[in-house]
């Protein structure tokens, strides 16, 4: 007893590159806007540590390194968006043994909680180790391993219980949740057989030491009895069955020696001696698989009590004997129980520290979003109001019918002119227009390359369910791709609406090209485009002229007024920030969940509702405004006797350096928009080829479990019986040799038809090796051969791809099975019928 303790073996794990893949998904979900953390050397740190902890399992400090292992993935994978993890982690089978019943040896699934499950087994296996290897001789050592084996006892239950939730598929035999309850069941009773041993070792009470023996007999019973299951018998080593037995028994015995005390104790010697019976047989039957040791010593120890109370039975009590079904069962002590597995290990530094919970997250992004929307809403608020503005006073040519008519140009369109021949004019204005088809188009390439590898993928996921049929167990391509696909779809459309929003451009710069075009020229040129002055209506000289005027220029000054407030308001809209991080986290600490909206509307409307006040504010007093101006322009126009040419063409030079400086701010937010946009669906084509990969590299292992599945054979139904085994005799047939073959022609090719001339093509159905005559069975291969797979062939080089799904060769379909053609009768001689199906030609004797 606890010198015969079992262990469980560790999974095996293989290497795979985490770095690229997990850097491009929190790049593409965290560094986003101003924010842009490397998180390399972090990721480096991981790397090495998912080393140590699959390869280093045997040294001293190993169960150190699989804990700081641990704790980062669980850290991390409560951060970032499990479902966007594409790594390929594979697992083979701890028991290594799937081979012989059917179960799969190994197991490829792109899923951070299938890797932490994986290494979760490995603790709880590596504390079963360290415990086993314990000493008994030490007070220290026998609370460690007790310790250790409740902590996996917790392990394996806890895997059990959330192995499915993580994997949703059929696992390797060692992760079946009945294999980990009888490992759970196993560790329980190890740990109470620990801490029966140090009860029996510290002399503690009888009464004690056979409840706690008592328990611990149950605990084999139940793990005996789970392990024997018929599909799991196979995993184990043929001798852990036979050590639990005989564990089973020992404590049995172990009960009733100690309660055989507690009956002498008692004067219940009758009941004594038959609980030393039943205990000296059942240790007997433990100390044959250990023959010496404590067992040893308690069983001379229960025949030396069992002696001396017969003796005193015999000679003084006389009392009788009851049956062992007859004895009450001992009651029992529960000490050892399972450890669930804490939230983090050890004490190791959280690499990734710096990146919020998923949750948070999330919530920030909603928060941000949703304080863009509402940024925006405001801002184009203001801008269609000074367009209206803008468009109103351009129709009534203000404030250039102000001005002097003398010939000369207005100050105003002088200084219009300027502002854009310095901004570069039309040709500026013509660059910036050229460049949105290219980042349009580069755009659409790379959406299209990122669709292009899903669809490919679904197609050769599709071709190999269909050729395998129920044995393609993996997940379906459409489950896993349903958001790659909404997301694809999503910048689709917001594609389609960048394009209707570049028609809106361009309309208007074909409205305004003309006189754009003559802004950015000469005075000269603006000179001669306008019509002269003496054309137009003279000033008037009257007192309401004067006053219309006088007014005018004063409501002009208000204007620009209120224009400067709105790019004010503007600006200090666009740089209105609210963090809600604390926030956020104090919810999710103590809620166990973020209420984005109701934290966001609360701190938004109180960043936001002093801004949206003054622009509600610069709304109104437009309105008047534009009401004074039209009923003052309207008394001008008519002391002067209605607009001119002129003011009509300074109209629209006005209007036509509005629009410039919307086009151009229009077209700069463009240029933006697409490069940000390439940014998103670079990152998008990046998971999405790393989704590939990972599909691909796990449809390569599942090939190659089938493909060892079908080189093992598989139980194939008995052939159809010969034709002379049906019910129906047939007639009798002479049996006779059947004539030989002539050989064949010299120099007839391989596989020529006989009878054929030398120079003939080989037959269609000519094969290198000899077929199976008809009715005999066909050995195994020689039918439809096993689907052959290529290489996976170089693809086409493309910019914006990583690792573009391969595409793979197939072998031409083999050919049908064809029976023995027989020759034909030599010229003259007589034609002979070719023997019936299921002739023999060498008889028995």
């Amino acid at each position: 007893m606890a010198s015969e303790l079992l262990f469980v073996p560790f999974k095996k794990g293989s290497d795979v590159d985490i770095i690229k893949p997990l850097r491009n998904l929190i790049n593409s979900t965290y560094n986003t806007g101003d924010q842009h953390e490397d998180y390399t050397d972090a990721l480096n740190d991981l790397s090495r540590l998912r080393t140590n902890a699959i390869w280093k399992v045997f040294e001293k400090t190993s169960l150190e390194v699989i804990y700081n292992y641990y704790d980062q993935l669980a850290s991390l994978e409560a951060k970032i968006p499990p479902q966007e993890v594409q790594i390929p982690f594979k697992w083979k089978d701890a028991f290594d043994k799937g081979s012989l019943f059917g179960g799969r040896m190994s197991l490829t699934i792109s899923s951070l909680a299938y890797e932490r499950m994986c290494i979760l087994f490995n603790i709880g296996a590596m504390q079963s180790l360290i415990a086993s290897q314990q000493t008994v001789e030490t007070e220290e050592s026998l609370k460690q391993a007790a310790k250790l084996f409740q902590q996996a006892a917790g392990v394996f239950a806890y895997l059990k219980a959330n192995i499915m939730m993580a994997v949703h598929q059929e696992t390797t035999p060692d992760l079946n949740p009945d294999t980990l309850d009888a490992l759970a069941k196993l560790m329980l009773a190890q740990a109470q057989e620990v801490i029966a041993y140090k009860c029996i070792r510290d002399e503690m009470k009888e009464s004690m030491v056979a409840k706690v023996c008592a328990h611990c007999e149950e605990l084999y019973t139940d793990a005996l009895r789970a392990m024997n299951k018929e599909q799991l018998k196979p995993l184990w080593d043929r001798d852990w069955l036979q050590v639990m037995a005989s564990k089973q028994a020992a404590f049995r015995g172990l009960t009733q020696l100690y309660q055989s005390q507690v009956c002498h104790a008692n004067k219940a010697v009758g009941e004594e001696i038959a609980r030393l019976q039943l205990a000296e047989e059942q240790l007997r039957q433990a100390t044959q698989r250990a023959p010496a040791g404590l067992l040893a010593d308690q069983l001379a120890r229960a025949a030396r009590l069992l002696a001396a109370a017969r003796k005193d039975n015999d000679f003084i009590y006389h009392e009788r004997v009851p049956e062992p079904g007859a004895l009450e069962p001992v009651a029992r002590a529960a000490i050892a129980k399972p450890l669930e597995p804490p939230p983090r290990w050890g004490a190791a530094r959280d690499l990734f520290a710096a990146l919020v919970p998923l949750a948070v997250h999330q919530a920030l992004q909603a928060a941000g979003a949703r304080r863009a929307d509402l940024v925006a809403l405001e801002i184009n608020k203001l801008r269609d109001a000074t367009q209206l503005l803008n468009s109103i006073l351009a129709s009534l040519s203000l404030p250039a019918c102000l001005e002097a008519a003398d010939g000369a140009l207005p100050d105003s369109i002088r200084a219009r002119a300027a502002a854009v021949r310095d901004a570069g004019g039309l040709p500026e204005l013509t660059r910036l227009m050229a460049e949105l088809p290219e980042l349009l188009q580069r755009n659409r390439d790379i959406l299209d390359e990122a669709e292009r590898m899903l669809r490919e993928e679904a197609e050769a996921d599709a071709a190999l369910r269909t050729q395998f049929g129920p044995r393609w167990t993996r997940t379906e391509s459409a489950k896993l791709t349903e958001a790659f696909r909404a997301n694809a779809d999503k910048y689709r459309q917001i594609i389609d609406n960048a394009v209707r929003a570049d028609n809106i451009v361009q309309q208007k710069f074909a409205q305004h090209r003309d006189n754009i075009a003559l802004l950015g020229g000469s005075e000269g040129d603006i000179c001669a485009g306008v019509p002269d002055a003496a054309d137009a209506p003279r000033p008037a000289s009257g007192a309401a002229g004067d006053a219309a005027v006088r007014s005018l220029r004063a409501l002009m000054q208000d204007v620009e007024a209120l224009k400067a407030e709105r790019d004010s308001i503007e600006a200090e809209l666009k740089d209105t920030t609210v963090d809600l991080r604390e926030q956020f986290l104090a919810a999710l600490h103590a809620d166990g969940a973020v209420d984005e909206p109701a934290l966001s509307a609360g701190a938004l409307g109180a960043a936001l509702a002093p801004l949206q006040r003054r622009g509600a504010a610069t709304l109104a007093r437009q309105a008047e405004l534009l009401a004074a101006v039209q009923a003052q322009h309207a008394a001008l126009m008519a002391a002067r006797g209605g607009a001119s040419g002129r003011d009509e063409a300074l109209g629209r030079l006005a209007a036509a350096a509005d629009a410039f400086q919307e086009l151009t701010a229009n077209l700069n937010e463009g240029i933006k928009f697409y490069n940000d946009l390439t940014q998103l669906l670079v990152a998008f084509q990046n998971k999405v080829s790393d989704f590939c990969f990972a599909r691909k590299t796990e449809k390569d292992e599942l090939l190659k479990d089938l493909t060892q599945e079908a080189s093992r054979g598989t139980v194939r139904p008995a052939p159809a019986p010969p034709q002379h085994h049906s019910d129906v005799e047939p007639p009798a047939v002479r049996k006779e040799a059947p004539p030989r073959p002539p050989p064949p022609a010299a120099g007839a090719p391989a596989g020529a038809q006989p009878g054929a001339p030398a120079g003939a093509p080989p037959g269609p159905s000519a094969l290198p090796y000899p077929q199976q005559p008809q009715g005999m069975p066909v050995p195994y291969g020689a039918g439809a051969a096993y689907p052959y797979y290529a290489a996976p062939m170089p693809a086409l080089y493309n910019p914006y791809a990583t690792l573009p799904y391969p595409h793979h060769a197939r072998m031409p379909a083999p050919q049908p099975y064809a029976a023995y053609q027989y020759p034909p009768p030599a010229p003259g001689a007589p034609y002979s019928q070719p023997p019936p199906a299921g002739y023999n030609p060498y008889p028995q004797q």
